[in-house]
Formats: C-alpha cells, sequence, structure tokens
C-alpha cells in the first residue's frame, strides 16, 4: 500500500467533500465473434506482422448483427451482478459513456434501465469518445461528494465495428467492441479515512476534433469540410501526436496534486488506443510498461470501454491489491483527454461468499 504525504493527503481529502465514494462492483461483457488479423488479410491489404508491430492488436471481438451497445452493456452490468452480492433496486443514477448509442434517442441509458428492469433512475449518456468512462467516473464522483447521489452506475461501452469502414486499412485494423460496467458507491468509512478517488486531471481541444469524427448532421467542423460518411474518419498521425504530449502533461498534473512521484503508482491504465503510444507514454513518463493494464492485443481498441475491460482482467486474475494507486488516462476524439488517480479498495463480497 502506498501511502501519500500527510499534506496532500489533506488537501485531497479537503478537496473531496463530505462524502467519499469507491468502486464496488465490477462487470464486463465481450461478444462472443472474433477478427483476427488473418481474417483482415481477406479483406484489405494488410499482414498479421504489419498490424502487431504498429499497434500490437492480434484480434478484436465483433458484435452479432443482433448486439447493440445497449445489449452489451446489459450483459456487463448482468456480470456485475451475478459476480458481487450487489442489489440495484435503489440505484439512483446511470450513466452510459458511449461513441455508438443505439439511436440518438432515446437514450442508450433508457434503453439499458428498461433492459435491466432498473428503478425509475436518472439515465443519460455521455459522449467523450474514448474518454468517455473517465467522464462519466469523475462527474459520479462529484455527484456522491456533493451528497447529491449515494449509488452510481458507471458503463463504458462501444460497439465500433458498426461504424467501421473496412474497407479502410488505417482504421479498420483498430477498432472492436465490448462493455465494463462499475458501480460507485458512498463509502462508509470514517469520514477521517483517505478517499479513494485522489486526484483528477483533464481537458479538451477542439480544434482538433477534425482528425477524429464521425458525421451527423453538419457538413463542415470549424470551417473545414468534412467527409459525409456513416464510419470512421479518423488521421492517425496527428491523434497520435495529441496523445503522446497531452497524456504526460496530464499525468504529471494527476502526480503534482497529490504531491507523490511517479515511483509511487502501482498500475498505469491507459486507453488501449495502439501498443505504440501506450509505449510512447510510458518513456516519456517513466511509467514502466510492465506495470500498465491494457486489453489492446485480444480487444484491440474498445473506446470508452478499454479502461473497465483492463481493470476488469486484472481483478480477475487477482492482481490488484488493496491500497494499490491506479492511474488510469483516457483520450480520444473531441479531442478529450481525462485522468484518474484511484486507491483500489477491496470490493464487495462475492456472490459466491454472499
Amino acid at each position: 500500500m502506498t501511502v501519500l504525504p500527510s499534506n496532500a493527503a489533506n488537501a485531497l481529502n479537503a478537496a473531496s467533500g463530505p462524502y467519499r465514494s469507491r468502486i464496488t462492483a465490477i462487470g464486463s461483457y465481450v461478444p462472443q465473434g472474433k477478427l483476427t488479423n488473418a481474417d483482415l488479410e481477406k479483406l484489405v491489404e494488410t499482414s498479421d506482422e504489419w498490424i502487431v508491430q504498429r499497434t500490437g492488436i492480434r484480434e478484436r471481438r465483433i458484435c452479432s448483427p443482433e448486439e447493440t451497445t445497449s445489449t452489451m452493456s446489459a450483459k456487463a452490468v448482468r456480470n456485475l451482478i451475478e459476480r458481487y452480492d450487489v442489489q440495484l433496486d435503489d440505484l439512483e443514477m446511470l450513466l452510459v459513456c458511449t461513441s455508438t448509442p443505439d439511436f440518438m434517442f432515446p437514450s442508450t441509458a433508457c434503453l439499458i434501465q428498461h433492459q435491466l428492469g432498473l428503478p425509475q433512475v436518472t439515465a443519460m449518456d455521455i459522449s467523450a469518445a474514448c474518454a468517455g468512462f473517465l467522464y462519466g467516473l469523475h462527474l459520479a464522483d462529484g455527484m456522491i461528494a456533493s451528497g447529491l447521489h449515494r449509488k452510481i452506475l458507471i458503463i463504458g461501452a462501444d460497439a465500433l465495428s458498426k461504424i467501421t469502414d473496412y474497407t479502410d486499412r488505417t482504421t479498420c485494423i483498430l477498432f472492436g467492441d465490448g462493455a465494463g460496467a462499475v458501480l460507485l458507491e458512498r463509502d462508509p468509512a470514517d469520514a477521517e479515512a483517505e478517499p479513494s478517488l485522489l486526484a483528477y486531471a483533464g481537458g479538451s481541444d477542439g480544434s482538433g476534433g477534425i482528425h477524429l469524427y464521425k458525421t451527423n448532421t453538419a457538413a463542415t467542423m470549424n470551417g473545414v469540410a468534412v467527409q459525409e460518411k456513416d464510419t470512421i474518419v479518423q488521421n492517425g498521425r496527428e491523434v497520435y501526436k495529441f496523445a503522446v504530449q497531452t497524456v504526460p502533461a496530464g499525468v504529471e498534473r494527476l502526480l503534482q496534486q497529490a504531491g507523490i512521484g511517479v515511483e509511487r503508482i502501482d498500475w498505469f491504465v491507459p486507453h488501449s488506443a495502439n501498443l505504440r503510444i501506450i509505449e510512447s507514454v510510458c518513456e516519456r513518463t517513466g511509467l514502466p510498461l510492465e506495470r500498465t493494464l491494457h486489453t489492446i492485443e485480444e480487444f484491440g481498441n474498445t473506446s470508452a470501454a478499454t479502461i473497465p475491460l483492463a481493470i476488469d482482467k486484472a481483478e480477475r486474475q487477482g492482481r490488484l491489491k488493496d491500497g494499490e494507486l491506479l492511474l488510469l488516462y483516457g483520450f480520444g476524439g473531441g479531442l478529450v483527454h481525462g485522468g484518474q488517480l484511484l486507491r483500489w479498495k477491496s470490493l464487495r463480497r462475492s456472490a459466491a461468499e454472499a
């Protein structure tokens, strides 16, 4: 367990408001269908060696025609319920972070609320691309810290295969589908105890939105004509530059807020966009690559789902220990970014123990 300096801990305690929140349960779901690099060799001019060398990805999970962001999300929540001693009849809010909503409206959150038979909760979608889960976690923490809510479900989910152009060799090799869900609750721990969510850093640069987008009702962005198509448009070089410049600066802000050095971080959980981006960020920040949690090799880029999927994978493997410090960082279309310093605390009892 990493202990924060007393002055930093006191400052963070004061900033967290009268109440603290903590993750108490986690669940995930990925489709059964797989798209391997060998499969992509049959679709576009590429190779397994080329894809792995440039991205680190070997395969992705792909939705069936009947699966959507809402159905994957509902399965991730059911997985959470099955694994932990959780009741959701007193849930107060449902936040769904996605770039691939089932519909423009109603919200995907409302569809999930109905599919799961949840109570009449406040349900809404958050559109922040690959940083969505971090934005949702930050908002939920603020709601609980303020005393407005006690129990919030945050889902990061995307069905990117449904908006991917499988004739574009630069983008179709990257994206997959999946969903991760966490339950954030008011921490019953003593008021003097250190909070679980310790520091947040984030921001946006809308001038770079033209580098990663999917069109809707506008023909131009910031005065520049866009490609009017129903699939993802990405300038990979510019997104890479944004990530390797912005994420290290955000990591530094988080460490400064906490008053600690990079050596105190137990696990780095970056957005699983591209292994080369992760390697570059680690090199620039001093975060060891062997202490990163990601799912890039087996799931590819699942946008808002990558970070909860990586955390859940580590939790299932028993790699996360009580009191360890996790540094989460997402980035993506917007251009947006967001990071959270999180002290891991033991989850609820498993369903088998309950």
